[in-house]
C-alpha cells in the first residue's frame, strides 16, 4: 500500500517541477558548525529551517555566501577555514567557491577537492565519492579488540534542474565495546541500522561482532519554486534544535520516507510520511509495517526567535501482517492529526507538542521541546501520579566564542521524559514510537532525566576537540515488570495505576564521557582519537559495569558512529 501511495504522489507532481537541493547526509559535527554561523550572524537564514533535518545543500551554501558578503562580524583564520569548508562542500550551490584541485589523480580524479569524480555540465551535475570509516580500539571487558571496517560509495547530482537524487551504500563489519553488544543482544536491534547477522553461521551474538549493509537514497523535487518541495526515499530525519530530540531523532534505522516542506512567508510547514517495521524478530519472512505521519509548522515571530508546532501518528492495523494497510485518514496535509486519530477509533499513538529557539546577542541560543504522548486534566491537577499522564521536556542552551575565546562553543542540554511515554498498548509493536526494535526519539527511551554538557574548541583551522559529559537517572525494570523505561512494552502491563514519577523502578544512573580529537587531513577525511568513560551503578548490582574505550579512526565523507547511551 506504501508503495502505491508513493507511486501516485509522484505522478501528482507537476510537470514544470523546478530544480530540487539535495540534502546534508545527517552529522552532528556539521549541524554545529551551520547552527553556530547562522548564530553569529544574528539573524535567521532565508533558505533553512534548522529545527527540520536533514538540512539543504543550497541553504547551507546560501548561509555560508551570506556570512562573506553581509560582514555582520568579523573573521578570523578558522572562520574562514569553516566558511571554505561550507561552500566547497555544497559547490553546485555556491556563490564563492575555491575547490579547484592543483594535482588531479591521473587527470580524471579529484580535480575538484571535495569530490572524487565531478560533472558538471548542461542538465547534469553529479558527485561520486567514496565512503571510508576504519577504526580500531581497545575497551575494558571486551575479549576482542572492537573495531569498525565500512566500505562503501555515494553519490549525488541534479538532473535538468529539475530533480535531485542521493545514494548511499556502504558494507559494514563491527564489533562494538560490551554495552552497545549487551543492546543489540537485547533488543535484536543495531543502533541506527536495519537488518543486520553475526559473523558467524550459527546465528548466535558473540565476540566476532555484526555485518550490517547500509542503503540510503533519495529523490527529490520543487513543485513550487522555493516554495514547495518534496522529498521521496529512505534515510534518517531529526526535529528539534538540541543535541537530543524528543519527538524524532536519528537514532533508529532509516526508514521510507515521503515529505513535503512549504516555506511562505516566515512559516515553514512539514509534512512526513513514514513506513516502519514493526517487529524484526526473525529471518525468511516479511516483518510486519506500521506507519508514522509527521507534521511541524515553525514560525519566526522575530527575525532570531522560533516556535514550532508538531505532532505525530504511529500506527499499524491488525492485519498488517497481511495487506500492508495504510490508512489513508490520514494523508489529510491538515495539522492536528488527533482529531483524525479520533474519526478512525483513537486506535492510533499520537503525540503533540511544540518546540522554540532564540537566538539573541549573536553569541546565545535558547531552545527546547516539549511533546504530551496523552494526559487528563483532572488528574494533572490532583497531582497523584497517574500513570497516563505522559509528557517530556527538553530545554537547552548554545553559547558561541564562549567566555571571550574564540571558536570555543558550549552547550547544556536537560531531558525529561514521563514514564510509559512513546509506549502503546493495542499490538503495541505496531503503534509505540519505535522503528527496527529501537526508539524513534531518544535513545533512553522513557522515565529518565538527563543533563548533557558540550563544549567544542577549534585551535586551528583542522582540529577540532570535543568534550562530551552526560548524567542520566533512569528507573528500568526487574524480571517481569514495567515501570515504564521501555517504550516496547505494552503500557498496559504497568505496575501501578497512580504514584508513577519518573525514575520509578530499579534506579540506575549512567555517567557517560567523551573525548574526541579530529583532524581534518584533506575534506571530509578525518582522523579520529577518541576516549569514552561510561559507568553504570544500579540498585541491581548484576547490572553495574564501568567501561572505558579507546580508538583510533580514519573516516572520509562519513559521520562519527555514536553510541551515546
Amino acid at each position: 500500500m506504501m508503495k502505491r501511495l508513493i507511486v501516485s504522489l509522484l505522478l501528482a507532481l507537476p510537470a514544470a517541477a523546478m530544480a530540487q537541493s539535495t540534502l546534508v547526509p545527517y552529522n552532528q559535527d556539521y549541524q554545529h558548525l551551520v547552527e553556530r554561523y547562522e548564530i553569529k550572524r544574528g539573524k535567521f537564514s532565508e533558505n533553512l529551517m534548522l529545527s527540520i533535518k536533514l538540512l539543504e545543500r543550497r541553504g547551507v551554501a546560501a548561509l555560508a555566501d551570506s556570512i562573506l558578503k553581509e560582514n555582520r562580524f568579523t573573521l578570523n583564520k578558522i572562520d574562514r577555514f569553516n566558511i571554505s569548508y561550507l561552500l566547497n562542500d555544497n559547490s553546485e550551490w555556491a556563490d564563492s567557491v575555491n575547490d579547484k584541485s592543483k594535482r588531479p589523480v591521473l587527470g580524471t580524479f579529484y580535480k575538484y577537492t571535495p569530490d572524487l569524480y565531478r560533472v558538471d555540465v548542461k542538465d547534469f551535475n553529479l558527485h561520486i565519492n567514496p565512503v571510508l570509516h576504519v577504526g580500531m580500539g581497545v575497551a575494558t571487558g571486551s575479549e576482542n579488540r572492537p573495531f569498525l571496517n565500512t566500505r562503501g560509495a555515494e553519490m549525488r547530482g541534479l538532473i535538468a534542474n529539475r530533480v535531485g537524487f542521493y545514494t548511499y551504500l556502504a558494507d559494514n563489519i563491527m564489533l562494538f565495546p560490551n554495552y552497545v553488544m549487551d543492546y543489540i543482544g537485547r533488543n535484536n536491534a543495531v543502533p541506527g541500522e536495519g537488518f543486520w547477522k553475526t559473523r558467524t553461521e550459527s546465528g548466535v551474538l558473540d565476540n566476532t561482532g555484526v555485518a550490517v549493509l547500509t542503503a540510503r537514497g533519495y529523490v527529490s523535487f520543487d513543485i513550487l519554486k522555493n516554495i514547495m518541495s518534496f522529498q521521496m526515499g529512505h534515510d534518517k530525519q531529526f526535529y528539534g534544535n538540541g543535541y537530543r530530540s524528543l519527538i524524532l531523532s536519528d537514532f533508529a534505522a532509516n526508514a521510507l520516507f515521503a515529505k513535503f516542506n512549504t516555506r511562505i512567508w516566515k512559516v515553514n510547514y512539514t509534512n512526513s510520511y513514514m513506513q516502519l517495521t514493526a517487529d524484526a524478530v526473525g529471518t525468511n519472512r516479511v516483518y510486519p509495517k506500521k506507519y508514522a505521519v509527521f507534521h511541524h509548522l515553525g514560525i519566526n515571530i522575530t527575525d532570531n526567535l522560533n516556535v514550532g508546532l508538531f505532532e505525530s501518528v504511529v500506527y499499524g492495523r491488525r492485519d498488517g501482517y497481511k495487506n500492508d494497510t495504510f490508512d489513508l485518514s490520514y494523508l489529510n496535509p491538515i495539522i492536528f492529526y488527533r482529531w483524525v486519530e479520533q474519526q478512525v477509533g483513537s486506535a492510533d499513538n499520537s503525540i503533540i507538542g511544540f518546540d522554540w529557539r532564540w537566538n539573541f546577542l549573536k553569541q546565545f541560543q535558547l531552545y527546547g521541546q516539549f511533546v504530551l504522548d496523552e494526559f487528563k486534566l483532572s488528574e494533572v491537577r490532583a497531582g497523584n501520579g497517574w500513570w497516563g499522564n505522559k509528557n517530556g521536556l527538553q530545554a537547552g542552551i548554545k553559547y558561541i566564542d564562549a567566555l571571550g575565546i574564540k571558536n570555543l562553543d558550549l552547550q547544556a542540554e536537560y531531558n525529561a521524559v514521563r514514564p510509559y511515554t512513546y509506549s502503546h498498548f493495542i499490538d503495541e509493536s505496531l503503534s509505540n514510537h519505535a522503528h527496527f526494535n529501537q526508539a524513534l526519539a531518544h535513545p533512553l527511551g522513557a522515565n529518565f532525566r538527563e543533563f548533557i554538557g558540550i563544549a567544542r574548541y577549534q585551535p586551528i583551522p583542522r582540529l577540532m576537540l570535543t568534550g562530551k559529559m552526560i548524567y542520566a537517572k533512569q528507573g528500568l525494570d526487574g524480571a517481569g515488570e514495567n515501570w515504564g523505561s521501555n517504550i516496547l512494552l505494552d503500557n498496559t502491563t504497568r505496575q501501578q495505576e497512580y504514584g508513577n514519577k519518573i525514575g520509578q523502578g530499579i534506579a540506575t544512573t549512567l555517567l557517560f564521557g567523551d573525548f574526541t580529537a579530529s583532524y581534518q587531513l584533506k575534506h571530509n577525511l578525518f582522523i579520529d582519537f577518541k576516549q569514552v568513560i561510561r559507568r553504570l551503578q544500579s540498585d541491581d548490582a548484576a547490572r553495574n559495569s564501568n567501561i572505558s574505550f579507546t580508538s583510533l579512526a580514519i573516516r572520509l565523507n562519513i559521520a562519527q558512529r555514536l553510541h551515546e547511551f
